[in-house]
């Protein structure tokens, strides 16, 4: 059995082996990280302005992108990368989350970690766009 140390290296622990067969709680765990999904949907949904603004904007594309895509795979490229860009939200906003949970007041290093964070979703973004700009350009221009 594997061990793992604790933080101030003071004791070991063991870490129970993952089962993923039916049976041995596959099934299960695949269940609960659904409902876990679920949870995180609505939590995000709920509370965060940026998923429900990008959320807004992945109904609307979709409709659209059937309108601008003349094949399967450029449909695909469109709505991928609009949910790539919720991913990327999503995991922002939980770093940012537990950011605060472990620092709650001003820190530079905390700063920086959520900035880098918004780094990333703005990399997203750019790609989400380049993707669109050239389905539209692709698609009606040339």
């Amino acid at each position: 059995m594997e061990m793992r140390g604790s933080r101030d290296g003071a004791g070991e622990r063991p870490i129970r082996a993952q089962a993923a067969l039916p049976g041995k709680g596959g099934l299960v765990r695949i269940g609960r990280a659904f409902w876990n999904t679920v949870g995180g949907f609505r939590e995000g949904l709920a509370t965060e302005a940026a998923i429900k603004q990008e959320a807004a904007l992945a109904v609307i594309a979709l409709p659209v992108s059937i309108l601008i895509a003349d094949d399967l795979w450029i449909w695909a490229a469109l709505m991928g990368s609009i949910v790539l860009l919720l991913a990327a939200e999503f995991l922002n906003t939980a770093i940012e989350r537990l950011c605060n949970h472990v620092h709650p007041e001003r820190h530079e290093a905390i700063k920086v970690t959520k900035d880098l964070a918004s780094a990333g979703v703005f990399c997203v973004i750019a790609i989400t766009a380049m993707v669109w700009i050239l389905a539209v350009v692709d698609r009606f221009f040339l």
